[in-house]
C-alpha cells in the first residue's frame, strides 16, 4: 500500500527450520553461522531417482541431478492431543497444518500467552501456503487414481489375470499407503493450515491462506499490516508453512535448471549456480506498535512499511524483472515515510538471495537502483540471505528473513551470509557488503537507528519487500541471553483439553511417490502413536 503505515510491532515469534527445532536454536545458529544443508533423508524420496550429472543432458522427468536441501526430520513432533486432535486422524492429515497449528500456539506463548490476548474476535490468521502436490494429496492421488491406472495396464500387458488377482495387486498397492479413514479428508483441504489454527485456538477473525510462490509469506505479513491499519484486528499471527519435498517437485525445479548442479547454494557468489530446497514454518504475532507499547509487550521489531508489486508483462514468467522488484521496494519505504537511498537508511538487508545467477543479478540491480550505487561511504550495509543455511523454504522462505532480520535488530548484532568468499561482480555496484561472521551492530550519530528490510521475490513476477526498525527503547533490553524467549518467560497458550492418549506424536509422513512398478510402492506411516515426522514428499 503507498500511504502511510500504521507501524505493527512483531511482539511474538517462532519457527520449526532446517537444524532449529525453536526460535532460540535458530537465532544460535544464524549467529554462530550454522550450515543445515544435507543429504535428502532416505525415505523422502525413491534413492533412484537421483541422477548425479544429469544436468549436462536434456531434462527428463524421472530424474533429478541434486539431493541437497535443509530438511526438518527429527526435529518436527507435534503433540496433537494438547489441541484435541485425536492420534487416530494424524495420518490423513497433511502434516504441514499439525506443523503451521503448532508453531501458531508457540508464537502466541512467545508473546505472552492467552492472558495477554485481545478478544478473540479480533485477531487473525494469514498464512503463507503454496498449491504444490503435498503428501496426503499424493496418497489420495494414489488411491484414487493410480491404483485404477496400474491394474488397468496389467490387465492389458498379462490378459491372463483374473479380475480377482488384478484385485489383490490394487488391494496389495492402496494396503501399502496406509489407512483409508475418509473421514480424514477434510485434513487435505488446503486453507485449513490457517483454518486449523484458527479453530483449535479459538481465533475468531479472518483466517485464510495466501499463495504467492516463494512471496507467500510476507505477502500473508502485507495482509497482516493491513487488518491492523484499517482496525478490523487488533492481533495478527502471519507466517508461512512449506513441507513438501515430493519427488514432483524436486522433478520440476530440476527440468527448470534451477537446482543447482553442484549441490551448493551460494548467494552472491560470483559462480552460484542454482537453489537447494529447504522446508519450514515460521509465525510472527503482530499488533499495532501504540497497542503494543500500552499493554507492555516485548517488541522484537517494528514493522514500518511493506510493498508488493508483480513484474507486468516481460520478456517470460521464469525471468526475475528488477522493474518489479523495483516498485516492490520503493513501495514499501514510501509507506514507511522514509527515503532507501538516504545515508543512514539501513544496516542489514535480509536479500530473497536464491543463488540462482539469474535471480542474483536482478536482485543486485534492484538494490543498486533503490538504495544508490557504491559511493565509497563507510556505512555499507550488510547484505545478507539465510538460504545459504537453510535452502529455500518456498512459500516460507520469506518468514524466515523476517525473524531473522528481526533477531539481528533485537540483539543488536549483524549476522553472516556462508558461501560468498568470492562475491558476484555487481555486489560491488551497490553499498552492500557481505559478511563471513557476526558482528556487533554499531550505531552512531550517522547511523543512529537500527533498520533492516527483508525481500521474498515469488517465481513467476510476484514481489514483496519489508522494511524494519529496531523497537523503541531497545537500546535497554540486555542482550546477553542466548535467545529472545528469555526477556519474559512465555506462557503457555490454554489449549483445549487433552484427549486420553497424551502420546507425543509426531506428524505424519506420507508415503513415496511410487516409481510406476507396484513393487516399488513405500510401506504406509506406522500406526499411531507413533507416526514417522514428516518427511518424504512434504
Amino acid at each position: 500500500m503507498a500511504s502511510r503505515h500504521t507501524p505493527a510491532a512483531i511482539v511474538g515469534m517462532a519457527v520449526l527450520l532446517p537444524g532449529a527445532p525453536g526460535l532460540d536454536a535458530y537465532w544460535r545458529n544464524l549467529r554462530d553461522g550454522l550450515d543445515a544443508i544435507r543429504d535428502a533423508p532416505a525415505d523422502r524420496w525413491d534413492a533412484d531417482y537421483y541422477r548425479p550429472g544429469s544436468a549436462a543432458g536434456p531434462a527428463v522427468a524421472d530424474q533429478v541431478y541434486c539431493r541437497r536441501g535443509g530438511f526438518v526430520d527429527g526435529l518436527a513432533e507435534v503433540d496433537v492431543t494438547r489441541y484435541g486432535i485425536m492420534p487416530a486422524s494424524v495420518p490423513g492429515t497433511e502434516p504441514d497444518q499439525l506443523i503451521a497449528l503448532d508453531v501458531a500456539a508457540a508464537a502466541l506463548a512467545d508473546a505472552g500467552g492467552a492472558q495477554r490476548l485481545p478478544a478473540r474476535d479480533r485477531i487473525g490468521v494469514a498464512l503463507g501456503r503454496g498449491g504444490y502436490l503435498t503428501p496426503g494429496l499424493v496418497r489420495l492421488d494414489q488411491r484414487v487414481r493410480t491404483a485404477g491406472q496400474l491394474t488397468r495396464i496389467l490387465g492389458e500387458l498379462l490378459p491372463g489375470l483374473a479380475d480377482g488377482q488384478l484385485a489383490r495387486i490394487r488391494a496389495a498397492f492402496t494396503e501399502r499407503l496406509g489407512p483409508d479413514s475418509p473421514e480424514s479428508a477434510i485434513g487435505l483441504v488446503p486453507n485449513l493450515a490457517a483454518s486449523r489454527i484458527a479453530n483449535r485456538l479459538d481465533l475468531r477473525g479472518p483466517a485464510y491462506t495466501v499463495d504467492a510462490a516463494c512471496a507467500s509469506s510476507l505477502v500473508a505479513v502485507d495482509q497482516a499490516v493491513t487488518e491492523l491499519s484499517t482496525g478490523r484486528c487488533d492481533l495478527m499471527l502471519a507466517g508461512g508453512v512449506h513441507h513438501c519435498h515430493d519427488i514432483t517437485l524436486w522433478s520440476v525445479f530440476a527440468q527448470l535448471r534451477a537446482l543447482s548442479p553442484t549441490e551448493r547454494v551460494r548467494p552472491f557468489h560470483r559462480d552460484a549456480d542454482g537453489i537447494l530446497i529447504g522446508e519450514g514454518t515460521g509465525v510472527v504475532v503482530l499488533k499495532r506498535l501504540a497497542d503494543a507499547q500500552r499493554d507492555g509487550d516485548r517488541v522484537y521489531a517494528v514493522i514500518r512499511g511493506t510493498g508488493v508489486a508483480s513484474d507486468g508483462r516481460t520478456a517470460g514468467l521464469a525471468a526475475p524483472d528488477p522493474g518489479g522488484q523495483t516498485r516492490a521496494v520503493r513501495q514499501a519505504w514510501r509507506a514507511a515515510g522514509l527515503d532507501p537511498a538516504a545515508p543512514d537508511s539501513l544496516g542489514l538487508l535480509e536479500a530473497h538471495g536464491t543463488a540462482t545467477p539469474a535471480g542474483d543479478t536482478a536482485e543486485l540491480a534492484t538494490l543498486a537502483e533503490v538504495f544508490g550505487p557504491a559511493d565509497g561511504s563507510h556505512l555499507r550495509p550488510v547484505l545478507g540471505s539465510v538460504k545459504s543455511m537453510i535452502g529455500h523454504a518456498m512459500p516460507a522462505a520469506g518468514v524466515a528473513g523476517l525473524v531473522k532480520a528481526a533477531l539481528a535488530l533485537h540483539h543488536g548484532t549483524l549476522l553472516p551470509t556462508l558461501h560468498c568468499e568470492d562475491p558476484h561482480p555487481a555486489l560491488a555496484a551497490t553499498r552492500f557488503r557481505t559478511l563471513a561472521r557476526s558482528r556487533p551492530w554499531e550505531t552512531d550519530a550517522r547511523q543512529p537507528v537500527r533498520r533492516a528490510a527483508v525481500n521474498a521475490f515469488g517465481f513467476g513476477g510476484i514481489n514483496a519487500h519489508v522494511v524494519l526498525e529496531e523497537a523503541p527503547g531497545a537500546r535497554a533490553i540486555p542482550r546477553t541471553h542466548s535467545g529472545p524467549a528469555s526477556v519474559r518467560e512465555p506462557v503457555p497458550t490454554p489449549m483445549p483439553a487433552r484427549a486420553t492418549a497424551p502420546a507425543r506424536v509426531p506428524t505424519p509422513a506420507p508415503a513415496h511417490v511410487p516409481v510406476p512398478a507396484p513393487a516399488r510402492a513405500t510401506a504406509p506411516a506406522p500406526a499411531c502413536p507413533t507416526v514417522p515426522a514428516p518427511a518424504r514428499p512434504t
